[in-house]
């Protein structure tokens, strides 16, 4: 899953950084409210952490134009600021969830994870495709009850897949949410992470749909 952090702090943005990819996010970092708001205007992320005090814009007028523009990405606000009238404010600019500093990590993680889940439909925190689960919060995969073991790549792969279960997914949307901006699209590394997740989950579950994408579905065949 790709993430952006807008976060004018550098020390605290690189600990969130460093934080989110040992979770296995994917991390872009925006130091100020002008480029923050262009890269979330500009490309799909899965989540936005998002400062209220920034430089050049601030968080709450970003916020407001990427909702007038349609864009429904989850947004959790990041801010020292406490007071209900300044959490309102965020919240009618459409902000999704609220953090206030200073906050553990881990919580930012798990929140993350969180709003990720419920903007694609998902309740619980396992994700489930035929004999396939992944526990979100663990990043625990098993098939037909025996742990799976993927590298940071494939995992991030097959989340993003599992998160679309039944969806047919295009090779740019997953390049898209599994690397961040400077990957060279014109690799072949997705193919071959792929052949490697279909190796040891069975071809079965992920069907390669042609001139379209992938879909991850529980009796689907190769």
């Amino acid at each position: 899953m790709r993430v952006l952090v807008v976060e004018d702090e550098p020390a605290l943005a690189l600990r969130l950084q460093r934080a989110l990819e040992a979770a296995d996010f994917v991390v872009d970092v925006a130091y100020d409210g002008e480029e923050g708001w262009h890269l979330g205007d500009a490309e799909p992320y899965d989540a936005i952490v998002l400062d209220l005090g920034l430089p050049k814009i601030d968080g709450v007028t970003i916020l407001q134009r990427w909702r007038k523009a349609g864009r429904s990405t989850p947004v959790l606000i990041l801010t020292a600021r406490s007071r209900w009238t300044e959490k309102m404010a965020g919240f009618n600019a459409g902000a999704d969830d609220y953090v206030i500093k200073p906050f553990e990590l881990d919580e930012i993680v798990y929140r993350l994870r969180a709003l990720i889940r419920r903007s694609a439909g998902h309740a619980q925190p396992e994700l489930e495709c035929g004999p396939l689960r992944l526990d979100t919060n663990t990043g625990r995969v098993t098939l037909n009850g025996n742990s799976i073991q993927l590298t940071a790549q494939e995992f991030r792969i097959l989340s993003y897949l599992m998160h679309h279960v039944g969806r047919i997914v295009s090779r740019t949307e997953l390049m898209e949410h599994v690397y961040d901006r400077h990957f060279d699209a014109d690799s072949n590394v997705l193919e071959v992470l792929l052949g490697r997740i279909r190796r040891k989950i069975g071809t079965e579950l992920i069907r390669t749909v042609r001139g379209q994408g992938y879909m991850l579905t529980a009796g689907s065949k190769a």
